[in-house]
């Protein structure tokens, strides 16, 4: 049913900025925000890229609290967003946000990214949710196992997954090296100071 004019504005209100948007989440997520979680306005880029038509599917690889999925769902309705993420905690908040939203074109999904089919999905944000395997980053929690051996396989993972997905396959980039991209994939725009980059397959 489609929201009426009084539940969009409802909705929109949250959308005003981030700190409005983050109080959507327990006090502790909240906190983690400024380092972990995706702004609004890079969202808004990403999602503006990432559904260039109707019905697309986006995966958020390493979804966390779930911010980007449920921020660029609401930004393009005619999209459909996916959320992968090992922390339970963390997919819990976002189930919870997204009810309290009412915004019904995303699903969060718990578990390892290496775990799902690719060919599910059209188009792909990553926020380098591997980075916390460094040693001395700031890390989400310890419920996980870190390690370089992880990033350094994860990296790889990624790299030989998107170099299997066809051309035309989008991928939106946050604070994530270029070289970790396949070369078959072109830098086609960046956004907010080069930390937001944009590809296409070709």
């Amino acid at each position: 049913m489609p929201a009426t004019t009084q539940n969009r504005w409802q909705i929109d209100e949250w959308f005003i900025d981030d700190d409005k948007f983050n109080s959507l989440y327990p006090p502790r997520i909240q906190k983690l925000a400024d380092q972990h979680w995706t702004p609004l306005q890079v969202a808004k880029y990403a999602a503006d890229f990432l559904v260039p038509e109707d019905g697309v599917k986006v995966l958020d690889i390493g979804s966390g609290a779930g911010k980007f999925c449920l921020a660029a769902s609401h930004y393009k309705s005619n999209g459909f967003f996916y959320g992968i993420e090992q922390r339970i905690e963390l997919i819990d908040s976002a189930r919870e946000a997204k009810s309290r939203l009412g915004i019904n074109n995303l699903s969060f999904m718990h578990g390892n990214f290496t775990q799902i089919d690719f060919k599910q999905f059209d188009h792909f944000y990553f926020y380098n949710s591997f980075y916390e395997n460094i040693a001395g980053t700031a890390k989400i929690d310890y419920t996980i196992e870190y390690s370089l051996s992880l990033y350094n396989y994860y990296n790889s993972y990624l790299f030989n997954q998107l170099e299997k997905m066809p051309f035309g396959t989008r991928v939106a980039t946050y604070h994530t090296w270029n070289n970790q991209m396949p070369p078959g994939y072109k830098l086609v725009e960046t956004q907010m100071d080069k930390l937001l980059n944009f590809w296409i397959k070709s």
